[in-house]
């Protein structure tokens, strides 16, 4: 029984569907709005590969340099991929709205980043001398 993957045209919403070898099935309907407007998607091809060869290509070293901003967005994708999560649209506008931040040297004062200014240190009193 094969698992096709739907796009629904009213709401945009992707889902799954398990299809059944019975010649009546009711049609599809979109779990979120109920529209029947339906395009099929390809799905992606999955392989079986063990634990280390899925953090192997997820290592940081192999996407340069992480204070590169340009090579930080390409492992956060390469992540979200390679975890066989879709990201979407929101997080690629958080990252690159976090890179032009980080770019314009405004994202590291923020975040208490190695840019940030140190707090000053407490005044020394004579009890601790």
């Amino acid at each position: 029984m094969p698992i096709y993957e739907y796009r629904c045209v009213g709401c945009n919403r992707k889902f799954s569907h398990l299809h059944g070898m019975v010649a009546n099935e009711a049609p599809l309907q979109c779990p979120r709005c109920g529209g029947t407007e339906l395009k099929r998607l390809i799905s992606r091809v999955s392989r079986v590969r063990s634990e280390e060869d899925v953090f192997d290509a997820l290592d940081p070293s192999n996407f340069g340099d992480m204070e590169d901003p340009a090579d930080v967005r390409r492992w956060a994708r390469a992540l979200g991929k390679e975890m066989g999560e879709e990201l979407g649209e929101d997080f690629e506008e958080s990252l690159d709205e976090m890179i032009e931040a980080e770019e314009r040297g405004e994202l590291s004062d923020e975040a208490g980043g190695e840019d940030a200014p140190a707090s000053p240190a407490p005044a020394a009193s004579s009890d601790d001398l």
